[in-house]
């Protein structure tokens, strides 16, 4: 299983920065992704404490999980360990395919419609053969984070 984790309040992320932090104890790594216009509305402002789900529509408290279908993995509404009241998406995952391996097939036995994670592949090999997994490199956080707080107007502005 892989573990990513995203910034629920950065709006203008930088594709592919990635930044080191505690989450529940547990040190992930932060990745900026491009966000969706739905969550381009100012969460600070309009749903205050709570992560969005863009698979879901929908807002979620801390500790709270949902499941990502139509992809197969959960997320988990989480606060940073910094005392920052930053909240992040804690998203869990299949993590990435392996390696083309003509002695490994993909079983009948995965079940893609199911919930996280019994809907994660599962590869048959013949005797002997195992799978090798492809190295995902990370790139080092940037020296300085600067945070702008956005006003609503702004927000709007924008929209």
């Amino acid at each position: 299983m892989a573990h990513r984790v995203r910034n629920m309040f950065t709006d203008e992320n930088v594709a592919g920065h990635n930044e080191k932090t505690k989450v529940n104890g547990r040190n992930v790594t932060l990745t900026n992704m491009k966000v969706d216009p739905c969550r381009q509305m100012n969460l600070n402002v309009d749903f205050p404490g709570t992560c969005f789900a863009s698979t879901k529509c929908a807002t979620f408290e801390p500790t709270k999980s949902w499941d990502l279908t139509p992809f197969c993995g959960r997320s988990t509404c989480v606060q940073a360990d910094d005392n920052s009241g930053r909240l992040f998406e804690l998203v869990e995952d299949c993590g990435p395919l392996p390696k083309a391996n003509p002695k490994c097939k993909l079983s009948d036995k995965t079940n893609k419609n199911a919930t996280f994670p019994d809907c994660c592949p599962i590869f048959e090999c013949e005797e002997g053969a195992k799978l090798e997994y492809p190295e995902i490199p990370t790139l080092a956080p940037p020296t300085e984070i600067i945070e702008i707080e956005k006003t609503p107007e702004a927000v709007q502005a924008k929209a």
